[in-house]
């Protein structure tokens, strides 16, 4: 079974880009994401975080981000069927999105607006130029 809070710790790393941020987004020690990473690699048995500046996935490491944040995904998706879970204050899922600036000026923003509006999630939106769009969907 895999530790739920070692791969929120691997998925602020990558999101933060650092184990300083990602502690800070945690409310937990710099110490202790790095304990989790730890254990977390020792677990798969190989490394998750390339740590440069800003530190990065590697491709183990980006298939358990790509992971966790379906789990979250799902547990949204629970909440809104079992009334009880809502009860309980889970965190908002974050969809991650990549969009050229020509769409984020003309459709995509009402677009959005009208999806915000009716579900629960975060939307991270990365602007980039078309060529690199494609890229961003595909890591």
């Amino acid at each position: 079974m895999l530790d739920y809070a070692a791969l929120a710790a691997l998925a602020a790393v990558i999101r933060e880009g650092s184990f300083e941020r990602a502690a800070r987004a945690l409310h937990v020690t710099p110490s202790a994401i790095s304990q989790r990473i730890r254990l977390l690699e020792e677990r798969v048995g190989c490394a998750l975080v390339i740590r440069d500046q800003p530190c990065r996935a590697t491709s183990t490491g980006r298939r358990l981000c790509q992971h966790v944040d379906r789990v979250q995904l799902l547990e949204q998706d629970l909440q809104g069927t079992v009334p009880a879970l809502a009860a309980q204050g889970m965190a908002r899922a974050s969809l991650p999105i990549a969009v050229n600036a020509d769409s984020l000026a003309t459709w995509l923003a009402p677009a959005i607006a009208a999806f915000a509006a009716d579900q629960p999630v975060l939307l991270e939106v990365a602007v980039d130029d078309q060529d690199h769009t494609a890229e961003w969907l595909r890591s």
